[in-house]
Order: C-alpha cells, then sequence, then structure tokens
C-alpha cells in the first residue's frame, strides 16, 4: 500500500540502479505567477510541493498574495519545519537573480503590513496594486480579506473559524492515510465540505461578487485574489475574477502566459504532467509583449 506522500511525489526511477530521480528539464516560463495562502508555520502546509513548484517555475513577476506565513496558528504553537525555511530562501533567491517579487500580506501575516511600501531584499511589499497584463488588462491585486464580512465584522468569529478549519485539515490528513493504504487517491474533505455547505456556498458567491464590484468601480478590468481558497477564473458581469487558491488544499497558482492569458495551474501539472514540449507548444502560440 502507498503512503500519501507517493501521491504527491513523482516517482522516477533508474533503471539500471533503481534508484529514484529528476530527470533534468528547463523550468517552465510564465510572464507572471500568483501564489497565495501557503500558511507557513502550520502542519496543514504543503511546503515541500510549493517547494517543487518553485523550483521547476520561473516568472519576470512573483506575487506573494498574503497568508504565505500564518502568525495565528505561530502564535498558538511554534511549527517550522526546514521545508518552510527552504521556501523563504527559494524566494529570496529567484529576488536576488532578477525576478519581482511583491509581497501583499493577508489577514493572517498582517503584521507585516507594518511595513507596507518597503522594501526588503528586493522584496517589495505593498497593500494591493493593479497588473497590467501583456493583453492590456488592468487588474486589481490584493488578498481580499477586506471584504471578508466575518473578518471585517466579527475577527473573533474568523479565529473560531480558523481552529476549527485546522482541525478539519488534521483529520483529512488521517483520513488521507486510510485512504492511501486502501489504494485511493488524496481527497480534500475541506474543500468538499465548503462545495457542499449551502451556507459556505453563499459566502464564496458574496465574496467573489464583492471582489468583482470593487474592481468594477474603479475603472479595471477584473481583479486577483486569494483568501479564502478556492482557485477560480470567471467572469462576472464583465468583470474577470480570478483567486489563485492555496497551497493547503488545492495547491494551485494562477499563472500569466507570455501573450497575457490568465490561468490556473496545479501542482500535479508542472511537477508531474507537463512536458517542455507541451509548454513550448503553448508558448509558441503567444506573442511576448515588445
Amino acid at each position: 500500500m502507498k503512503p500519501r506522500d507517493q501521491f504527491l511525489t513523482p516517482d522516477f526511477i533508474d533503471a539500471a540502479t533503481g534508484n529514484k530521480f529528476d530527470p533534468p528539464r528547463a523550468p517552465v516560463r510564465f510572464r507572471t505567477i500568483w501564489i497565495s495562502d501557503v500558511h507557513l508555520g502550520t502542519t496543514g502546509c504543503q511546503a515541500q510541493r510549493l517547494l517543487e513548484f518553485l523550483r521547476k517555475t520561473e516568472s519576470e513577476t512573483l506575487y506573494l498574495v498574503g497568508d504565505i506565513i500564518d502568525g495565528w496558528q505561530l502564535k498558538r504553537r511554534w511549527y517550522w519545519q526546514q521545508a518552510h525555511n527552504d521556501v523563504v530562501q527559494i524566494v529570496l533567491k529567484k529576488a536576488k537573480k532578477g525576478t519581482e517579487v511583491i509581497f501583499i500580506p493577508g489577514n493572517h501575516d498582517e503584521a507585516i503590513r507594518e511595513f507596507i511600501d518597503l522594501d526588503f531584499g528586493g522584496i517589495r511589499v505593498r497593500d494591493e496594486l493593479v497588473h497590467t497584463t501583456a493583453q492590456g488588462k488592468r487588474m486589481l491585486v490584493l488578498h481580499g480579506d477586506r471584504f471578508d464580512g466575518v473578518i471585517a465584522c466579527a475577527k473573533w468569529l474568523a479565529y473560531v473559524g480558523d481552529n476549527l478549519y485546522s482541525l478539519i485539515l488534521k483529520f483529512n490528513q488521517w483520513f488521507n492515510v486510510w485512504r492511501a493504504r486502501a489504494g485511493l487517491p488524496y481527497w480534500s474533505l475541506s474543500q468538499y465540505l465548503k462545495l457542499k455547505v449551502k451556507n459556505a456556498v453563499s459566502y464564496i458567491s458574496s465574496f467573489e461578487n464583492a471582489l468583482a464590484a470593487e474592481a468594477r468601480q474603479r475603472g479595471l478590468d477584473g481583479v486577483i485574489c486569494g483568501h479564502i481558497h478556492k482557485p477560480e477564473i470567471r467572469d462576472i458581469d464583465g468583470i474577470l475574477y480570478c483567486n489563485d487558491g492555496d497551497w493547503v488544499e488545492s495547491l494551485s497558482a494562477l499563472v500569466e502566459e507570455p501573450c497575457g492569458e490568465l490561468r490556473l495551474v496545479t501542482w500535479q501539472e508542472i511537477v508531474m504532467s507537463h512536458t517542455s514540449a507541451k509548454h513550448e507548444k503553448v508558448n509558441d502560440l503567444c506573442v511576448s509583449p515588445s
């Protein structure tokens, strides 16, 4: 029976030695990458998966759209594995090598909002900003917690919800150990509950509509956010709503191709399924900005 990590780690076997190895591949190149809700400092954080994703991708600009570090959980209990430190190091390395890294703090790392408009180690800290795609679309980029009624009006309730969410994630880990032993693939209980519980679906819809309305009011083409851990790209009355997902459940990111096309990618797609030829075919259809 396979342990859970074997569903998340690609297996490449050297036929001669029987050892696992990663065959060398050129990183997948994008114009822009957005990631959020990593929650470094928690047991639910998939830091190793994110590390693999960052090693196998390159971009001109990398947006960290909030909740990268979970200050709420770290205040309760210190938890920081080597993989969490490695994620921080690779982001700093990308910034040093020329990637424009922009950090937009969220509610879980809100302490960093004290440093808005400052730069640290090549990383720009901003509250929000407007990103212009290669197609000329002007997209508002922000974490999104200000448009969450629970965060805005009853922060104590958000803390309670965060504790319940952590319990669900812990149960989900044990549940998937059982599924792995039964030969079944990884499955997210928390995502399933979000999509099935009526109030949760209503909450997500209200959040998405509020963000789209804000972009419309500012005369922009769309909005890019995180916060609710639900990757999504959809049109809301003429406004392009994009949520890059998270690195606790969905293991997803929003990317911009050189031609300006926005799409969602997952860890599985980049690390397990992509081939250089496939991606080059996509990029051949794009015209890089002049």
